[in-house]
């Protein structure tokens, strides 16, 4: 049976393959957006042209626009002004579900047993949901997020953009209490990269949804090269669904995890605790390793899935 989940996302490049590759693991019963990688109106709007696209019938609800404390930070340079910069854009003609995300994660926990939720962005729309209806916490099957780092940031030399973006609602989440939470962060989603083959593979396949998702990895790992001199880019946000459908593919450390919310060089830090004999209480799985190769094939095939 395949895990139920509410994809949480602001897409951006990787966002959209999560959708694609959630759609063909999972039973999503819902895609909420929230302010990120761009604003509200474009994460919204790029969520239900994926969806257009692949013809996928998931309600669609935006949700926060902005952070709980800090004021909302976007990601033009890894994904353009409109958060899918690359292939030519078409008319969107599907309509937000409601523009009231909080209240959909809600009721569709209390309405669904051992939901997944599944945040790929600023965790801005659990946390709300969270402090409104903490019932849900033990509802939920679990939380898989994508989201930190053990080690360098890539916002800045400490913090990770998603926990960067909205810090204190990530401190929410963490310290949630959920009975099993899962971390895909920089340091495990670099593991997993795109590069010039997949796009020309893609590409060669034909039909509207690989021959779009091949212009928007061009785009993306043009940024990628560009800034980092790499030759493949990271596909971080499926890694959080794969995390709850695939866990077999990853190597995992139970650790206490905490967030830096006021640093002014640690902001958004995630703070792993990896103290041998430390008398921490664990809090998150965090992965560590992913088997790459079959994890990409499971992309490829899911967007090719599509053509």
């Amino acid at each position: 049976m395949s895990p139920k989940i509410i994809l949480d996302c602001d897409p951006g490049h990787d966002d959209a393959v999560a959708i694609l590759l959630a759609a063909r693991e999972c039973e999503v019963l819902a895609i909420t957006t929230v302010s990120g990688n761009a604003p509200l109106h474009l994460t919204t709007a790029n969520a239900l042209l994926i969806c257009q696209l692949a013809g996928l019938d998931i309600p669609v609800h935006a949700g926060a626009d902005r952070p709980l404390l800090v004021p909302a930070a976007h990601a033009p340079r890894a994904h353009g002004a409109t958060g899918l910069d690359g292939p030519p854009r078409p008319e969107v003609y599907l309509e937000a579900a409601s523009a009231d995300a909080v209240r959909c994660i809600i009721d569709t926990v209390r309405s669904h047993d051992d939901v997944w939720l599944v945040p790929v962005g600023p965790l801005t729309n659990i946390a709300l949901a969270i402090r409104q209806a903490p019932d849900i916490v033990e509802q939920i099957a679990g939380i898989s997020l994508m989201g930190g780092a053990v080690g360098a940031g890539n916002v800045t030399p400490a913090a990770e953009f998603n926990i960067w973006a909205d810090p204190h609602a990530a401190q929410i989440v963490f310290g949630s209490g959920a009975r099993v939470m899962r971390m895909a962060g920089l340091n495990l989603t670099h593991q997993l990269c795109v590069g010039p083959e997949v796009i020309t593979a893609l590409r060669a396949e034909g039909g509207t949804v690989p021959g779009f998702m091949a212009d928007l990895f061009d785009f993306y790992l043009a940024g990628y090269r560009e800034r980092a001199g790499l030759e493949a880019a990271p596909m971080h946000d499926p890694c959080a669904v794969l995390a709850v459908t695939r866990p077999e593919l990853f190597t995992f450390g139970t650790r206490q995890v905490d967030v830096e919310t006021e640093g002014g060089l640690t902001r958004g830090m995630t703070v792993v605790d990896e103290r041998p004999g430390t008398d921490a209480v664990p809090n998150c799985d965090v992965a560590y390793g992913i088997d790459a190769v079959t994890a990409l094939d499971l992309i490829v095939d899911a967007v090719r899935s599509y053509g």
